[in-house]
């Protein structure tokens, strides 16, 4: 299964249709989301093209393809305009016999992790700062692909790939591979 994996949107129609271009290109069968859909938040500077009511109609050309996690900067109200939902605070998704556990981060995240199983890899937002890290004695594996609209710490604008057990971060703007890890069980 392909997978197309991204956070921290807060509400860029620029980088929107970038998510939606790349989708396009990559035909993923789903998209992971890691929340901060619409809204900057009060510590954020505006991402490029700050435009929510633009934003929602690119996000729900995904409406069947959508699974979402609720980040800091959501709120319920986004439900009236977005035709998925968007307000679980974690998820669990079972892929080619992996464990994903999918949160934003504001609540879960590397520190307070949530409770997992063996072998499983555990995604958050939150940060925008992409990373990968084995956590070997906590039997898991950590990822975040970055901010697509707000990269800190000098990363790209970016999102993630996952395809038979290889996981990919990308650059929105094009499309280029920046950084890769093969996961293996142990």
């Amino acid at each position: 299964m392909k997978l197309l994996i991204a956070s921290d949107l807060h509400g860029s129609a620029y980088y929107a249709r970038k998510l939606v271009e790349r989708y396009s290109l990559e035909k993923p069968e789903k998209l992971l989301f890691l929340g901060d859909l619409l809204y900057h938040g009060p510590r954020n500077d505006l991402p490029k093209d700050y435009a929510p009511k633009e934003v929602i109609p690119l996000l729900n050309l995904f409406k069947n393809e959508i699974l979402c996690v609720r980040g800091n900067c959501d709120a319920e109200v986004e439900e009236m305009v977005l035709e998925f939902p968007t307000q679980a605070e974690y998820a669990l998704v079972y892929v080619d016999g992996l464990v994903f556990y999918l949160t934003h981060g504001h609540i879960y995240h590397e520190k307070n992790p949530l409770p997992m199983s063996e072998g499983a890899i555990f995604f958050n937002g939150h940060t925008h700062v992409p990373a990968v890290r084995e956590h070997r004695e906590e039997g898991y594996v950590y990822m975040n692909p970055g901010s697509l609209a707000i990269p800190k710490e000098g990363s790209h604008p970016s999102y993630m790939i996952y395809e038979d057990g290889v996981f990919t971060w990308k650059d929105v703007e094009t499309g280029e591979a920046y950084m890769t890890y093969e996961y293996h069980k142990n």
